[in-house]
């Protein structure tokens, strides 16, 4: 078990210096996302590598058969004897990513279900519309047929008379049914749209939210970037962990970070059942 804790523990410690070296060599990128998962089964022995952002630290882990056989927390190697101490953390981590792989697996059923539905209404509206031809050609064969026989060409005329009232408000629904589809379509597309570009706000919000913490930090109104619990952020003031912020600071804060003082934003973490970046448009 030493062993192959020594040889997991070599694997992260690559992993982690060819991590920070690509970085390096990008110091001026900025990134849609700055937290990031990445999941590597591998050698067919159920062993499975973790990498990502929780918190404000990057954690990077080895399992085997769902058991813990090597850690490390902002590149740093952590001892087999303290991984109790992260046992918290790792649960919710890997909580996390069961939950989103069960998303990911709903959004791809329903998108799949969507189209399903697309398809099925572009094939009604194909069969209204030939049903609507073959109801015209009838009432044509009625009419010739009222033609040919003069007793029965009154009755034969109303008919053809109700039959094409009814072609035209089936070729009318068909219709209808066309635009309704593509409306749909086009529906779906600028919903994917738009949650692409939710979740890039989200990521560049998180971004900023861990610059600002940074600046908090430098300006000693914060001991550390842990420190942060709450924070209330809108066009009057700054409130940072209970404590309003002088005007000179609320007026720095307000240039640098315009869109946390316009949105009326507020940030818990730790003290109640919802925590995260909350931002609200007046």
């Amino acid at each position: 078990m030493k062993t192959n804790y020594l040889r997991s523990a070599l694997l992260l410690i690559a992993a982690t210096a060819l991590t920070t070296a690509a970085n390096a060599q990008k110091p001026g990128k900025k990134t849609a996302l700055n937290s990031y998962n990445n999941y590597d089964t591998f050698d067919g022995k159920g062993r499975e590598r973790i990498q990502t952002n929780w918190k404000g630290k990057t954690y990077q882990m080895e399992l085997a058969n769902n058991k813990l056989i090597a850690l490390a927390v902002d590149g740093e190697i952590i001892p087999s004897t303290k991984w109790g101490e992260y046992s918290t953390v790792i649960a919710a981590i890997r909580e996390q990513i069961r939950k989103d792989r069960i998303q990911a697996k709903k959004d791809q059923a329903q998108a799949k279900i969507d189209q399903e539905h697309a398809r099925r209404d572009q094939q009604q509206a194909k069969r209204d519309q030939e049903q609507a031809s073959r109801e015209q050609a009838h009432a044509k064969l009625d009419q010739e047929q009222a033609e040919r026989d003069q007793v029965q060409a009154k009755r034969d005329q109303e008919q053809a008379a109700k039959d094409q009232q009814q072609a035209k408000r089936d070729q009318e629904q068909a219709a209808r049914d066309q635009e309704q589809a593509k409306r749909d379509q086009e529906q779906a597309h600028l919903d994917q749209i738009q949650a692409k570009k939710d979740q890039e706000q989200a990521a560049e919000d998180q971004r900023q939210l861990k610059l600002m913490t940074s600046d908090l930090v430098a300006d000693h109104i914060i001991p550390d970037e842990g420190a942060l619990h709450e924070l209330s952020f809108n066009g009057e003031e700054l409130i940072v962990n209970g404590k309003k912020q002088p005007d000179s600071v609320f007026k720095k804060y307000s240039q640098k970070y315009p869109r946390f003082a316009r949105g009326n934003t507020s940030y818990e973490n730790g003290k109640r059942q919802f925590n995260g970046l909350h931002i609200h448009r007046n």
